[in-house]
């Protein structure tokens, strides 16, 4: 894969500055900005392997850390969706004026809690164009659901039965262009032998949708 940016960076926001990877393939138009999930990092594995499979299929991608390391030492603050959509939205405005972003379009992909602060930041930023949420809490932006614009995509676990009768309330608070996948023998974190493979397909083919900037 050839790329144009491929670098660690530090992206201040308020008085935090935190770290990120941020990958552009050579062809990339559009870039997904991650948002992991409590007790999680831009290391994770499971979002490492979705993004993967996005720069292949030519999408930018952004793993940042919403927390700082001091920050991530106190519980709470995993669960602060109000402090971790503004570190979001943060990010997603440092990214918009990165040089080597120029003209991209921009989704979220969440995984747990952070799938709440994606859904949140896209109600708050209009031009968001695509969210994907992976065994998301989306009922933690409950209040603010049905101001999402961006078409959003729930991917849950069939084995995940609680975050899925969660899931199955938000979607029907969701106004925007929306869709509910139900991974058949997945639990929550999509451990089992080919549940993530489905995952970053139905990521892939939801950015692929609504995300790639269409000719005029």
């Amino acid at each position: 894969m050839d790329v144009k940016f491929h670098k660690e960076v530090s992206i201040p926001v308020g008085t935090a500055l935190l770290k990120g990877d941020l990958i552009l393939p050579l062809k990339s138009n559009a870039i997904v900005v991650f948002s992991h999930g409590s007790g999680s990092s831009r290391l994770s594995s499971r979002n490492q392997m979705v993004a993967k499979y996005l720069n292949e299929k030519h999408f930018g991608t952004l793993l940042f850390d919403l927390l700082t390391e001091e920050e991530d030492t106190y519980y709470h603050n995993r669960f602060d969706i109000d402090l971790l959509t503004k570190r979001l939205a943060g990010a997603t405005e440092w990214l918009e004026r990165h040089p080597a972003a120029k003209d991209c379009r921009i989704g979220y992909f969440g995984a747990s809690t952070g799938a709440a602060s994606a859904l949140k930041a896209a109600a708050y930023l209009p031009r968001i164009h695509a969210v994907v949420s992976r065994g998301g809490r989306p009922d933690l932006a409950m209040d603010q659901l049905s101001n999402v614009e961006a078409p959003t995509l729930l991917i849950v676990g069939g084995l995940d039965f609680e975050v899925l009768e969660m899931n199955k309330e938000a979607y029907l608070k969701l106004r925007c262009e929306k869709k509910l996948e139900v991974v058949a023998g997945a639990t929550h974190l999509f451990e089992e032998a080919g549940k993530m493979e489905i995952v970053s397909e139905l990521a892939g083919d939801w950015f692929e949708k609504y995300l790639t900037a269409v000719e005029a």
